[in-house]
């Protein structure tokens, strides 16, 4: 299926230097891991609180139980496995025709599949740091903690996630603008373009070829030479690496 766009897609890479991938939950989807926005997503189960205010950070200060018992369940999937999408752009950094990818996803399966430069917008699952003493921890110490997970000096764990309310890492967005405006192409991937400063990168864009592949419609209208409206892993997975 999708040969024709696939096709269209490989002379676009072929044509490419330096390849920037800004890719979202979309990516994740086919790993099995549930994304917030499409008909499925998070945000449309139904929860005593919405997503948005449980996992924000007065939520997690005010509700830390609440918070944790919501997080272990729906955002750590750590049993997920790197798909075709991920794989496809960790070969393309090796061959040296990708230059960076740029995720708002938390799960780290960008590394996991081997990709290098992998700009996390909103933090990882995999790192987490005590609050009193900032001693790290794992996601699987996080994920099989009864209630809190708590540091052994007894401070409460925070993970290094972006939660609403927080601000994005100013060197991540340095980065990320830095690598968008060096790229000659530009996929964007699995994502609706709705989240914002993230959505905005894209607009420090001068190369020649843009590039979205989404599922469903993209939030905004971003003039792009090729659309494709699949599931990403399914068209990358067509692609040779030269």
């Amino acid at each position: 299926m999708y040969e024709k766009e696939a096709e269209q897609l490989q002379t676009i890479i072929d044509d490419s230097e330096r390849i920037v991938f800004f890719g979202g939950a979309g990516v994740s989807t086919e790993s099995d891991i549930p994304d917030f926005r499409s008909a499925d997503g998070l945000y449309r189960q139904k929860y005593k609180y919405s997503p948005e205010q449980i996992v924000s950070h007065s939520f997690f200060v005010q509700n830390p139980e609440g918070f944790y018992e919501f997080y272990k369940e729906k955002m750590m999937f750590l049993d997920a496995k790197p798909n075709a999408a991920h794989r496809k752009l960790a070969e393309l950094e090796a061959a040296g025709k990708l230059t960076a990818v740029i995720t708002q996803n938390i799960d780290g399966l960008h590394q996991a599949a081997g990709s290098k430069n992998v700009l996390e917008l909103h933090g990882s699952i995999h790192r987490n740091y005590c609050m009193k003493c900032h001693k790290f921890y794992d996601a699987a110490y996080v994920k099989h903690a009864d209630g809190i997970p708590r540091c052994s000096c007894g401070g409460m764990i925070k993970p290094d996630v972006v939660l609403y309310e927080e601000g994005l890492d100013s060197a991540v967005i340095n980065k990320s603008v830095k690598a968008i405006s060096e790229a000659d192409t530009l996929i964007i991937g699995g994502t609706s373009l709705i989240v914002y400063p993230a959505a905005g990168f894209i607009d420090y864009f001068r190369g020649k070829h843009l590039v979205v592949i989404n599922k469903g419609a993209t939030a905004r209208e971003v003039g792009a030479e090729l659309t494709i409206a699949a599931p990403i892993g399914e068209i990358l997975g067509q692609i040779k690496v030269q």
